[in-house]
């Protein structure tokens, strides 16, 4: 029995042992089945040198060459401003179908990139050096919407037949900043955005937008555009375009037959547009946004507005407009709009420099003189209701009369300053009453020609002033009628700096009047006169007082003699007067008389004198005289006191 029961254990170890290695590879399997479902649920861990959010993969501005593994759950990556090159985009890229929008953009792509997830909706390529676009590369994305290639390297020739063939979805494409030379062809029929600036476009076939049915803006800024090389019907297959933007190119005038249904706005500035025909925006009912800045444009045709009803930005700085007659209907236009409308820019540079609205009649209904008709420059104008003469008087001035066969409440009196353009000119107006039959303009300018007109007034049945002898009655209709032909009269005033003559010598002349400068030239030579009467007067009294004082003046000397000295003697000797002492400049003597003694024995009289060496002042306050504590020697003849302390002996003399 006992080796029977070892059989039995030994059969019973086997068997545990077959079913542990059996539950261990069972383990290992569920492992490995887990491994793989968190693999394909996602579980790849986010690369190190990224950041994950989510479903957003951001790689950016980390200098990398080469694309890592990312997660399959990723939906957006940005991996711009990286140094990745076409070799650095891995195969594996493809699968990653969930991935709709790649951020590629200054990288150091030279060609456009292959293996791109075909799920694909928008590609940034922007900042690369892309030189062609091949149709297979661009095929494998044929869900892509939006494709931004700016600032690149592509040429006309670099974008391959029907390029865009397998893009039916694309409907914005980004070219600016390339090297593109003309339209681009075969663009899908879904394309809404197209912008092709700063490139070297200069040409525009009939055929470049043909089928872009669904394009609504276009932008050509910064190209070599010309007129000239521009089809005529190249805009007007553009039927649903509502932005068209030409700013910096070389056009004279818009484009012939531009778009009108639904165009929205229209950029033309910074170009040579010197003139705007009659009719280019007719038809644009829906624009809202025109800009005609920096332009040589100086006038805008009368009625280039009539269709734009829904205009709100008029902007037109950087143009020499010429504010005269030619631009009144816009002045007008823009009052009657109101507040609807914003404009900037509008400044006149001439006839005189200012806003548009600073002309000095406000009223919509008024009409001035046609200072395209030749008036004949004469003094009179007669017409059935009113006879007008003129008359210069001054260089700035001049003198209006009129008459009228029956009475009139009031006149509307115009003048226009023709400038050096005929068609140009300053308009000025006022209302004068109907009791006046004269008016004198004042202000003027000198050397000028000024058409001068004039209309009666009457109050018609509304209540309202309209012109006398208007067609149709005196209602308001026959005001606007009459209004194109006003009694004008044709005057030039005179030059300021030639003689003062009447104009208009003859019958009726006037003498001038006074200049206004002749009472100054007289209260100037009064004044000079009392000046010149007042100096000689002033000189007159000091030289009597001079004389006075010579008279009066003591004499010096022996034996008091009358001779004196002159103050101007004093001077030059180097002395001055004094009344107490005879104080000499320089080194000098005084004498002044002692007591007499009586002689021993009898002699002639004489006078006896000290004689005192006087030494100008030292300029410190010290005495003239030496120091009492120095007692120097009275001997006759002695100087000792003298060189030792510079202060002089006292010597007599006899005479």
């Amino acid at each position: 029995m006992a080796p029977k029961g070892v059989a039995e254990l030994r059969d019973w170890l086997v068997l545990l042992l077959l079913c542990l290695t059996l539950l261990v590879k069972v383990v290992e399997l569920s492992a490995a089945a887990a491994s793989q479902g968190e693999a394909g649920d996602g579980g790849v861990v986010c690369p190190s040198v990224c950041r994950c959010d989510e479903d957003f993969i951001y790689c950016n501005d980390r200098g990398l060459s080469a694309i890592p593994p990312l997660p399959f759950t990723a939906t957006v990556l940005y991996l711009q401003n990286n140094h990745i090159d076409n070799a650095g985009l891995p195969t594996s890229l493809e699968l990653h179908v969930a991935v709709g929008v790649v951020y590629l953009y200054d990288n150091e792509l030279d060609n456009f990139p292959l293996h791109l997830p075909p799920s694909l909706r928008e590609l940034h390529l922007q900042d690369n050096n892309i030189r062609t676009l091949p149709r297979p590369a661009l095929a494998r994305l044929p869900l892509l919407e939006k494709l931004h290639l700016d600032d690149n390297s592509v040429s006309t020739v670099g974008i391959g037949d029907q390029a865009f063939a397998g893009n039916p979805r694309l409907r914005l494409l980004f070219l600016s900043r390339n090297h593109l030379s003309s339209i681009p062809s075969g663009l899908p029929s879904s394309l809404e955005e197209l912008r092709l600036e700063d490139n070297r476009i200069s040409t525009i076939p009939t055929h470049a937008f043909r089928g872009l049915s669904s394009l609504r803006r276009l932008v050509l800024d910064g190209n070599l555009l010309a007129n000239q090389r521009i089809a005529d019907d190249t805009f007007s297959r553009l039927s649903n375009l509502t932005e068209l933007s030409l700013v910096r190119n070389s056009l004279l005038t818009p484009p012939l037959n531009l778009p009108s249904a639904h165009l929205q706005r229209l950029y033309l500035q910074d170009n040579a547009l010197a003139h705007v025909p009659r009719g280019s925006l007719d038809g644009m009912r829906q624009l809202q946004r025109l800009d005609l800045s920096g332009n040589n444009l100086t006038t805008l045709p009368r009625g280039l507005f009539r269709d734009l009803s829904n205009l709100t930005q008029l902007l037109a700085r950087g143009n020499p407009w010429h504010c005269g007659c030619n631009l009144r209907w816009l002045h007008d236009w823009l009052r009657m709009r109101g507040p609807s409308i914003t404009v900037r820019g509008l400044t006149c540079q001439g006839p005189e420099r200012g806003s548009l609205f600073t002309l000095r009649s406000k009223r919509p209904d008024l009409r001035f003189p046609d200072s395209g008709l030749d008036y004949p420059l004469g003094s009179s104008a007669v017409s059935e209701t009113l006879v007008l003469q003129v008359k210069a008087l001054t260089p700035d001035t001049v003198h209006v009369t009129w008459r009228v066969p029956q009475p009139t409440p009031s006149f509307r009196l115009s003048w226009l300053r023709l400038g050096n353009n005929m068609a140009m000119g300053s308009i000025t107006e006022t209302l004068v009453p109907g009791d006046r039959r004269e008016y004198l303009l004042t202000t003027l300018q000198p050397r000028s020609i000024y058409i001068i007109c004039m209309v009666p007034l009457v109050t018609g049945t509304s209540g309202k002033s309209t012109i006398l002898g208007g067609v149709g009655g005196a209602g308001g209709g026959g005001g606007a009628d009459a209004a194109d032909s006003p009694v004008c009269a044709r005057t030039e005033t005179a030059d300021p700096l030639g003689p003062s003559t009447d104009l208009d010598k003859g019958e009726g002349s006037e003498p001038l009047t006074t200049l206004p400068l002749a009472p100054i030239i007289g209260g100037a030579t009064a004044l000079v006169s009392l000046a010149l009467i007042l100096a000689i007067f002033c000189w007159c009294g000091h030289r009597t007082r001079r004389l006075s004082d010579r008279e009066h003046q003591p004499a010096y000397g022996r034996g008091g003699s009358r001779h004196s000295k002159h103050y101007d003697d004093y001077v030059e000797s180097g002395t001055k007067k004094d009344t107490s002492i005879l104080e000499i400049r320089g080194p000098g003597f005084q004498m002044t008389p002692m007591a007499a003694q009586e002689p021993v024995h009898p002699k002639p009289l004489r006078e006896d004198y000290i004689i005192h060496t006087i030494f100008p002042s030292n300029g410190t306050g010290t005495s003239l005289y030496k120091n009492p504590q120095h007692t120097a020697s009275t001997r006759y003849g002695t100087n000792r006191g003298y060189r030792g302390g510079g202060i002089p002996d006292t010597d007599y003399s006899y005479t």
